[in-house]
Parts: C-alpha cells; structure tokens; sequence
C-alpha cells in the first residue's frame, strides 16, 4: 500500500513531462502490448531544476520536514535519467503489466549512479519498463545503454551559476555533442521559468532518430532558468 502511494505521489512530478500525452494522439492499436514498440525515449532530467521545483511546493504545502528526494541532498547532480521510455509513432503504452514485476534492491542499488532515487527507478519500472517486454535486468541495462549513447555538453556538466538559455540553445549544444543527433531528434521540456529535461529519441538499437511528435510538444518559452548544480 505505501510503495502505491508513493508511486502515484511520484507520478504527479512525472506526468508534467510526459512525452505524448496529449489527449488528440490517436491510441496505437497495440497499445499497451509489452515489448510492441516502435522507438525509446531517453529523458534526462536537469536535476538542479526537479530539486529546486520540489522544496518550493513543500514550502507552499508548508512540508518543509518532509524528507527530500535522495537525489537533492548534498552530492552535486545535473543531468540524471529521468528514465527510458518506449514509444510508438503515436502515442506511448504505460503500467503494461499490473501489478509490475518487483524489482530486486539489488538492480534498485546498480542504478543510483543514473536515476539517483529508489521511488524513481520503482516508478519508470512500473510504468515504463514492463512495456519495453525485457526483465528488470535487461530493462535496466538497456537503460545504461542507452544513457551511454548520450554525450553531455561540456558547458552543463559543472553549471556553478544560473544559466539563461533558450530551448534551441539547449537542443543545438546536444546536437553539437552528439554526431548524427537532429534537430527532429531532440526536445527540451520546461516548467513555466525552467529547464526541466532534454528527451532525445533513440531506435531499438539504441542509435539516434528522429521523432516528429516528440518535437513537436518542445517547450516554447523564449528563454529558461538552468539553476546550477549544487555546490557549485
């Protein structure tokens, strides 16, 4: 019952980003199928942003003794998997298989160096990676996979102070980053003044692709706040 309420507590932090959750996308036929897809999404999420976001709603909710997430303590993140998401050429399957498979601590533990939060591996599991038709093992390896795939631009590794930048600034540094990323392959999501993360869409075999829906819904704001990596 609590891992439950932590998972749809979770969710509420999770659905803002949602690639293609836009009530007009025609359901796949095979909708919600494990392992019937046609493309991952990688969202990296900016975790200075997701922390900053997080203590002012326990502020607003007057929570301020309500345990942080693990990933907002003091070791410095900045950009963390936010998770692997398959996807169909419209639309995207989700909670393939309820109640989910559990997951071993052990796989929960190999995976903090990437999604620095236990609720936050429990949760993509749940929701995401039964869908993907792999066990947690290969879900999860093909998560590290795939995050491997990916370069980080220098100039965000290390951000020591607020950063203003606007969502093709941020695309165009990944696209330099990462030879035979496009533009059609790559999509910021923000909250209403932030960067929250950078999805870029990958094939089966985890090689760059394109994806029209996905960056379509890029954010639109003309410029956005990266907060900087803690400590920094």
């Amino acid at each position: 019952m609590k891992r439950q309420v932590r998972m749809l507590a979770f969710a509420a932090w999770v659905s803002v980003g949602l690639v293609a959750a836009s009530p007009t996308v025609a359901q796949d036929q095979r909708q919600n199928e494990p392992g019937k897809f046609d493309y991952y999404v990688l969202a990296l999420s900016w975790s200075p942003s997701f922390c900053e976001a997080s203590a002012e709603r326990r502020s607003e909710r007057q929570q301020e003794r309500r345990r942080p997430d693990m990933q907002c303590g003091a070791r410095p993140y900045s950009f963390v998997v936010h998770g692997l998401w398959p996807q169909y050429d419209n639309g995207f399957p989700e909670y393939c298989q309820v109640p989910a498979p559990r997951l071993n601590r052990d796989i929960v533990s190999s995976m903090l160096d990437l999604m620095p939060s236990p609720r936050l591996v429990f949760h993509e599991w749940d929701r995401h990676g039964v869908c993907s038709g792999l066990p947690p093992n290969g879900y999860f390896e093909a998560v590290r996979k795939a995050r491997a795939t990916v370069k980080i631009p220098a100039e965000f590794i290390d951000l020591k102070e607020p950063l203003t930048v606007t969502p093709v600034q941020v695309e165009d540094a990944f696209i330099k980053a990462n030879p035979g990323l496009t533009a059609e392959g790559v999509a910021v999501g923000c909250d209403k003044r932030r960067l929250r993360e950078v999805r870029i869409c990958l094939t089966r075999e985890f090689k760059f692709q394109d994806c029209p829906g996905i960056d379509r819904r890029s954010c639109k704001s003309e410029s956005l706040t990266m907060p900087p990596v803690r400590g920094g």
